[in-house]
């Protein structure tokens, strides 16, 4: 029985609101972020400007990968979204796409993705893309985030491996700097997607879906937040370490990294109930910065 949050559509589906819900399927912020780090991993991956057909297909690719990842995640999880606020009005839920088209359209979109990367070059980019994409919309939604409070961490990876797969678009390898990108998400990750369960910690309670600040209780999670962010500032100094990066980098990594100390103290602290989504708006902003600087470091100093 469906919870009382959740209205069906009434009537019959126009074709815009047939084409917002598949987009909204998609969840197109996360695919942003998603596409953006990718394409800081092919621009780093080469000292110059990369092949501009090489790299439209790669992140065309990655784009739609990250979409089907997204569409199934909504397929799988449309139960759970029945009985939680913040997501109850997704088009499953509603009523305005059926399972079966979710299905066909992640379908579609997984092998126009498969195909673009493909076409863009090496053979490992499919391999990753597709590991990626199973490891998000099956391991992680299907398995790892009902069985254990440790399912973001261990389900990191896949939202971690867009920059590789960008990287290997335009070198057909996966070098050191390539795996330092990729560190520096799977860090980010948990104190990044925590800051927000602990916001939503009754959704999560209500939904039976063992997050940290569930199973573990929120003054737990604040500590987990507070030492993963300090490991991440450590492993974000990690390009420069390999001398892939400059003092641009350097000292942006070290500036946005104290600003997300600071929020994970305040939240620490357990003073401000702002704090949690505070430290979770923060948490994106630095990462999009961090990868920003990567590129204004690479192009002023390393070109």
């Amino acid at each position: 029985m469906n919870s009382p949050l959740v209205e069906a559509v009434s009537g019959p589906v126009g074709p815009w609101q047939r084409v917002r819900s598949y987009l909204a399927l998609c969840k197109l912020r996360i695919v942003e972020l998603i596409v953006f780090t990718a394409v800081v991993g092919m621009l780093l991956a080469v000292p110059g400007w990369p092949p501009f057909g090489r790299v439209l297909l790669a992140t065309l690719g990655i784009a739609l990968a990250a979409a089907s990842a997204a569409t199934i995640n909504h397929v799988i999880d449309r139960h759970i979204d029945n009985r939680m606020r913040r997501t109850c009005y997704p088009p499953l839920p509603r009523g305005a796409v059926t399972e079966h088209q979710a299905l066909v359209f992640a379908a579609v979109l997984g092998v126009a993705s498969m195909a673009g990367l493909t076409l863009a070059a090496a053979p490992v980019k499919p391999v990753l893309a597709f590991g990626g994409l199973i490891g998000y919309a099956v391991v992680y939604t299907a398995f790892l985030k009902h069985i254990t409070p440790q399912n973001i961490v261990l389900g990191g990876a896949a939202g971690a491996i867009p920059p590789v797969i960008g990287w290997t678009a335009m070198t057909g390898r996966i070098d050191p700097m390539a795996l330092a990108l990729f560190l520096i998400i799977f860090i980010w990750t948990p104190p990044h997607f925590w800051a927000l369960a602990i916001h939503r910690r009754d959704d999560y309670a209500k939904a039976g879906v063992p997050m940290l600040p569930v199973t573990h209780g929120i003054r737990l999670t604040r500590l987990h937040i507070l030492l993963y962010t300090i490991l991440l500032v450590a492993i974000s100094v990690m390009p420069w370490a390999l001398g892939a990066s400059g003092w641009i980098y350097l000292a942006a990594a070290l500036l946005l990294g104290a600003g997300f100390l600071y929020h994970a103290f305040r939240l620490w602290r357990g003073r401000n109930e702002r704090a949690p989504m505070a430290t979770f708006r923060y948490s994106i902003l630095y990462l999009s910065l961090l990868f920003a600087a990567l590129l204004l470091d690479h192009y002023l100093l390393w070109v």
